[in-house]
């Protein structure tokens, strides 16, 4: 692609960042179940030198904003959505929330935070929430979806998995889970837990204790895509409750940008309700480093090339999470549409021959 302005080649993503935020703000979701231990975890966060400089925005399920109370001694910018779940009547507040919050950081009415942690209500499904900072252009030249935060309680996970739908939609798009109250229900309990979460998802767990946890398993970057793909590839797809798979594919070869857009474009267009997650580094013919790709349902994040590779693995890799689409139907799709690139390249070899 050649830029209009300057006459060389640019690259279609746009400059290479270090890393997949580059200078956008880093956005953190936690969500988990009713009574999971949120407001303590990200109370606890607050109280540390790495959670300096943090705005909050709390949405709640109640009359009275009980957790935004409790966060507004701890954090500097807090801002309390209405009354409601963030996956449905509360989305546009919380972009407009979003966008407030960066036009007064801007002109000096709150202090210039580093980072955005965002609290979902406990009946939330996570998923829309991913794909409204996803799918507002505007909002992703400004933020960066750091990572989505599970907090599952020992004493009633097991409950909540059993009978709450929301409560695995929230584990399995989770990308780190956080186990609380261990201290309070019987080890072989916590460890039939921690098992089961294992089996519905490749996150990595931690536990916190009374809400502290190392604020690097929360808000580093490194923990975010490698693990989860380190935790697919020796192991079949994990196979959730209700449907719902997580598996990983890799691809030996680099793949033509066209070839990934073509593949993603029919995926979405035909099962994009049934896509709920997809993120991954793409090796693209032509690309030095890799292109972090990241997309919930009909909705893709802007791509963005990276300077280099964070590893010594090349290979592309793409973590999906799944509703009743089968990790076979997904790969007969990519190798369709890669068996049609190469006969087109053929023939236009052929025709300049």
């Amino acid at each position: 692609m050649s830029d209009p302005f300057t006459g060389r080649d640019a690259s279609p993503f746009g400059r290479r960042q270090r890393r997949p935020r580059g200078a956008r703000i880093p956005v953190t979701v936690v969500t988990g179940f009713l009574g999971a231990g949120k407001t303590t975890l990200i109370r606890e966060l607050l109280a540390r030198p790495e959670g300096a400089n943090t705005a909050v925005v709390v949405n709640e399920f109640g009359e009275v904003g009980i957790d935004h109370a409790l966060l507004r001694s701890s954090s500097d910018t807090t801002v309390l959505l209405g009354n409601g779940c963030v996956c449905c009547a509360v989305r546009t507040d919380l972009q407009e929330s979003l966008r407030t919050l960066f036009a007064e950081r801007g002109r000096g009415a709150v202090p210039s935070f580093e980072r955005v942690i965002i609290e979902t209500s406990g009946l939330a499904d996570p998923g829309p929430v991913l794909q409204t900072i996803a799918s507002d252009r505007a909002l992703g030249d400004v933020f960066h979806l750091q990572g989505l935060v599970a907090v599952v309680d020992a004493p009633g996970g097991a409950g909540n998995l059993d009978r709450a739908p929301e409560a695995r939609h929230q584990v399995a798009l989770a990308d780190r889970i956080v186990l609380t109250k261990t201290d309070l229900a019987d080890s072989a309990a916590a460890t039939a837990l921690t098992e089961r979460l294992g089996s519905l998802s490749a996150a990595p767990v931690a536990t916190a204790i009374n809400g502290t946890i190392d604020p690097a398993f929360l808000l580093e970057e490194s923990l975010d895509l490698s693990a989860r793909v380190a935790g697919h590839e020796h192991e079949h797809a994990h196979a959730h409750s209700h449907g719902i798979d997580s598996f990983a594919l890799f691809f030996e070869r680099p793949l033509p940008w066209p070839v990934f857009e073509q593949a993603m474009a029919v995926l979405t267009g035909l099962r994009g309700a049934d896509l709920l997650r997809v993120k991954g580094l793409v090796a693209v013919e032509g690309c030095r480093g890799p292109v972090v790709v990241h997309a919930v349902q009909h909705v893709a994040h802007r791509p963005v090339e990276l300077e280099d590779w964070p590893d010594t693995d090349r290979r592309s890799r793409l973590v999906f999470i799944t509703r009743n689409l089968a990790k076979a139907q997904i790969e007969r799709l990519f190798a369709a549409i890669e068996a049609v690139a190469d006969i087109e390249l053929r023939a236009r070899a052929g025709q300049g021959g």
